[in-house]
């Protein structure tokens, strides 16, 4: 009996070893979302598409829509911008400029990414939209743009509004983007102090988890009453970076904890690989009427998948190629698809394109090749 009972348990935990994920910690929270940007992954979630009020974490697309402007040359960097009076008198946290100076963008920047600063907010939302409505509205377009469905911005600072609301997965959606798009601005997100007109009060950057963890290298917290406490936080390890987003903590400590468990959560249990390398041959085809009779065929982009780390042993992926391919074939055509399998579920679809032009051959050619497919359609081999 004592045998068995060993037995059962060496069995056990070969199995949990090979194959257990568990699942993602419970929180609680509004709503929360953990995903690989790089693939675009989601891999825990609740109500992540639940409407939440997003507090200072809307200064991330405050941030976004200057970060746009300065790589499409509309505003410099070194911009100088006139401080108003409405921007000044902002309440709330604070980056202490004085009405009727001259402030840069990339320290009204830090001013909004590192401090949270409404003043700061207001001030580069006039400069970049001519008024705070105006800036609103470029906020909303990129929102759109971006496929934040949920979201609506009515001011740049995220002071509370019933109608300013979006939700953990479309705050994730907008990270990603910045991080991709803008890495040089979005490397701000992760400087722990600025210090601004000798005040060094408010110096410190709100997210500590860059202090907790090295990793770390973003993004925002939130908090107002209403939206309870609120943080995006992004870490990078080796080459998979992951994103949370949560919402509605009872405590900025446990927003904190809760962000450090998904992220722990996320990288203990998954990786990220990739599988396919642009100008690779993955597969081929029949070519009629080609003055090649083959073509190889691959992907348009590297392609990378995200899955339990026991998961990957067992990925099988299926090629499917057209009929009857026929030339002339332009190089980056698609002939095909291909489709990767884990766990009898489709994780990815993508095209199988010409890796190669193929011309056709001439009259003669074409028309032996024509009537060969022909016979074979015939006897059902075409």
């Amino acid at each position: 009996m004592k045998n068995l009972l060993l037995f059962t348990l060496l069995v056990s935990n070969i199995i949990l070893g090979q194959s257990f994920v568990p699942n993602a910690p419970e929180l609680n929270l509004k709503g929360y979302i953990l995903i690989d940007p790089t693939t675009n992954t989601v891999i825990a979630q609740s109500n992540s598409d639940g409407l939440i009020e997003p507090a200072s974490m809307t200064k991330v697309m405050t941030a976004y829509v200057v970060a746009d402007q300065i790589q499409n040359d509309l505003i410099s960097i070194d911009d100088e911008v006139l401080i108003s009076e409405k921007a000044w008198k902002m309440g709330g946290s604070k980056m202490f400029i004085e009405v009727g100076k001259r402030v840069s963008i990339l320290d009204l920047l830090k001013g909004i990414i590192i401090q949270s600063g409404n003043d700061a907010a207001v001030a580069i939302a006039e400069y970049v939209g001519g008024t705070e409505d105006g800036f609103v509205d470029l906020m909303n377009a990129y929102a759109a743009s971006l496929g934040m469905n949920n979201t609506s911005f009515i001011n740049s600072t995220g002071l509370p509004d019933v109608n300013h609301l979006t939700t953990a997965e479309d705050l994730a959606i907008l990270t990603s983007n910045f991080i991709t798009k803008f890495p040089e601005i979005y490397a701000l997100f992760k400087e722990k102090e600025f210090e601004y007109g000798g005040i060094s009060g408010n110096k410190y950057n709100r997210n500590k988890l860059l202090w907790r963890d090295e990793t770390s290298d973003g993004v925002k917290t939130g908090h107002t009453s209403s939206a309870g406490y609120c943080l995006i936080g992004s870490a990078k390890r080796g080459n998979m970076r992951l994103i949370t987003v949560v919402a509605g903590s009872d405590s900025a400590n446990n927003s904190f904890s809760d962000t450090q468990r998904l992220l722990e959560y996320g990288f203990r249990f998954y990786a990220t690989e990739k599988y396919f390398d642009v100008g690779a041959e993955y597969a081929s085809a029949k070519v009629w009427g080609g003055k090649n009779d083959t073509i190889s065929l691959g992907v348009k982009n590297d392609i990378s998948i995200t899955l339990p780390r026991t998961k990957f042993k067992d990925v099988k992926v299926n090629y499917v190629v057209k009929n009857n391919v026929q030339a002339p074939i332009n190089k980056g055509d698609k002939i095909g698809t291909l489709e990767v399998i884990s766990d009898n579920n489709t994780v990815l679809i993508s095209d199988l394109i010409a890796l190669e032009d193929v011309e056709a051959k001439g009259f003669f050619g074409r028309l032996w090749s024509r009537f060969v497919l022909w016979i074979m359609s015939l006897f059902g081999m075409a």
